[in-house]
């Protein structure tokens, strides 16, 4: 029986965790600083993610060691089409594609997925929790940020499956310190984890790249209006 691996897992990625929200995109979100073209393009990236995430669980269910962590009521897909819809339109689907980073992160959970399905844990682990623990907080920077009327576009946020978030994740955790692995089993897992993490933050730079893309422009745009003044 694994030992304790909730909380392996989180002292195994204390330093990536720290690294990601470091990140100049995810700083400036937790300001309150987000700009909606960038933030439409991180929910187009996540729909790609758990798309792929949630199509290995499915397909993985009845592994020995998914079993454990196959949870529907945490999946994010659904929620994800309604806040592309109300940044996309219905045509949404004809609008996006993924980047560069978030066609690296897919094909990753492809492989384990065939590969080694128990690596899902790391990345079930990674985001699930992560989107479930902070999502209130979260939702309500962007609705802020933003100025989004009501709930618009802030779907992927509301785990509506989940009554109550407290006891879900005693349960998610017990499921965790309950799987059947061995150390070398659980090391593996939480380097997967460390690996998840630094796969999100190449997301994340992506999108802070074009933040600056945009502001650069902005900068450029002001300068050559200027010059046109002095003329």
């Amino acid at each position: 029986m694994s030992l304790n691996l909730a909380q392996k897992l989180r002292e195994g990625t204390t330093k990536s965790h720290s690294m990601a929200e470091n990140v100049s995109f995810v700083k400036s979100f937790l300001g309150g600083v987000v700009d909606k073209r960038s933030y439409r393009k991180l929910v187009a990236n996540l729909f790609f993610i758990y798309s792929a995430i949630e199509e290995e669980l499915e397909r993985n269910k009845d592994h020995k060691v998914v079993k454990y962590i196959y949870f529907p009521q945490l999946y994010r897909k659904n929620s994800l089409v309604e806040d592309l819809k109300y940044y996309y339109g219905h045509n949404w689907s004809e609008c996006i594609e993924s980047s560069a980073a978030t066609k690296i992160y897919i094909e990753r959970i492809h492989q384990i997925g065939y590969n080694n399905p128990e690596l899902l844990i790391a990345h079930s682990y990674t985001r699930y929790i992560g989107d479930l623990s902070g999502g209130q907080i979260l939702k309500n920077i962007a609705k802020n940020a933003m100025q989004l009327p009501n709930n618009s576009g802030t779907a992927f946020y509301d785990f509506n499956m989940i009554e109550d978030e407290k006891i879900f994740k005693d349960q998610y955790r017990n499921s965790l310190n309950n799987i059947p692995l061995n150390s070398l089993e659980i090391e593996q897992i939480i380097s997967e984890a460390n690996i998840a993490f630094n796969l999100n933050m190449k997301i994340f730079q992506e999108l802070n790249s074009n933040v600056f893309k945009i502001m650069l422009m902005l900068l450029l745009s002001s300068i050559n209006s200027f010059r046109k003044k002095l003329k």
